[in-house]
């Protein structure tokens, strides 16, 4: 090395170890965020390279994207663009010393961040069904040489093979939820529907409870959760009859128990789920309709024996409720809104929430402009 400037080329036994030591961690990473960084890091540290960049094809948008790049925020690109986009459509690998003398090279990315790419490495990322899932892209080798080697190729190569499988899995795992979550919504709005509502309020009310929960100390990936199970909170509709469920007069003492019932039918529904999404909104249809004050139904639960995740959608499906045009009331004034959440504070509603549901009342408002009708 000169001057402590260059680092030193591994030797093939150091480089199988960091391949065996990646590949035990990748293999039961189930999150794509970190399993990403996990074969960035990997590509980066095997090639000796400055920065590695993992390139994955969507196929619905036939474009390749960088969910994580080393020092970059998620980029996409065509399908066919630049060294990535060569590599994708051809399935070679490509080296080269300066990319600035290859025409298949896009500065752009250079140019906005003030850095210089000068070597390049890409290989394909296929799977056993000789699919390619995206490429690896190593940028500016840090040894003496300063150029990517055929040494390089084979064993970053290798490496792809032995992580390509755990990637496919956790992105079929990804499809599926979000097959899930797509089957949630449209069942939320089936609910809805029959009460004469519309997917609005789902998708307002979904959004009300994600950043209340947020706003509640809660992590972002259990504030996910609540926003994905909440739109089931009124499924038990669907047992109701629409003469009762949309009778235009005041309901008597036995129709408005046929109506409350809804929230018993809809955890009845969900229950023997052991899917996190499903088990969460059966809690949520469960409770939604419980007061603190132990005044609610359908078991008369009060304070902290309500279910948090039922705490929070109540509050965000009142919201909306009030907020709304409905076939039998207009819509409340923001002033009248937050007098009456005050009125309700430690009575109907969690105080704690209410609170904090006023102190970020412009965070609310803004979903609702957004999402409204």
């Amino acid at each position: 090395m000169s001057n402590g400037r260059y680092k030193k080329k591994l030797e093939s036994d150091e480089l199988l170890e960091i391949i065996f030591d990646y590949a035990a961690k990748i293999t039961i990473e189930h999150n794509l965020d970190k399993l990403l960084l996990l074969m960035a890091d990997m590509g980066r540290e095997m090639t000796v390279a400055d920065r590695c960049t993992l390139w994955l094809y969507d196929e619905r948008a036939n474009e390749l994207w960088a969910k994580v790049a080393h020092g970059m925020d998620e980029v996409r690109v065509p399908s066919n663009a630049g060294l990535a986009g060569y590599v994708f459509q051809t399935t070679k690998p490509l080296v080269i010393e300066d990319a600035y003398q290859d025409e298949r090279f896009h500065s752009d990315v250079d140019v906005q961040t003030g850095y210089r790419t000068k070597s390049v490495m890409v290989i394909p990322l296929i799977n056993k069904q000789n699919v390619t899932l995206g490429v690896y892209q190593v940028i500016n080798k840090l040894t003496e040489e300063e150029v990517f080697t055929t040494e390089d190729v084979k064993y970053l190569s290798l490496a792809a093979s032995y992580t390509a499988q755990a990637l496919e899995a956790v992105l079929m795992n990804i499809e599926v939820e979000e097959a899930q979550k797509e089957i949630i919504f449209k069942m939320g709005e089936i609910g809805e529907v029959r009460s004469k509502e519309t997917g609005h309020h789902v998708k307002r009310v979904a959004e009300y409870a994600k950043l209340l929960a947020i706003k509640a100390g809660l992590s972002e990936e259990e504030a996910e959760l609540i926003k994905v199970a909440s739109p089931m909170h009124d499924i038990g509709k669907v047992a109701i009859p629409d003469s009762i469920l949309n009778k235009p007069g005041r309901l008597s003492k036995e129709e408005y128990t046929a109506i409350q019932a809804h929230s018993t039918i809809g955890y009845d529904l969900l229950k023997n789920s052991n899917r996190s999404i499903l088990h969460a909104a059966a809690v949520i249809a469960k409770q939604h309709h419980e007061r603190w004050d132990g005044r609610g139904y359908p078991d008369g639960l009060s304070g902290e024996n309500i279910h948090l995740y039922g705490r929070i959608v109540s509050v965000a499906d009142v919201f909306d409720a009030l907020a709304s045009d409905r076939p039998y009331k207009k819509a409340w004034s923001i002033e009248r809104i937050i007098k009456h959440f005050n009125k309700e504070k430690g009575k109907q509603f969690d105080p704690t929430l209410i609170d904090l549901f006023l102190k970020h009342l412009d965070g609310f408002l803004a979903i609702k402009e957004q999402h409204d009708e």
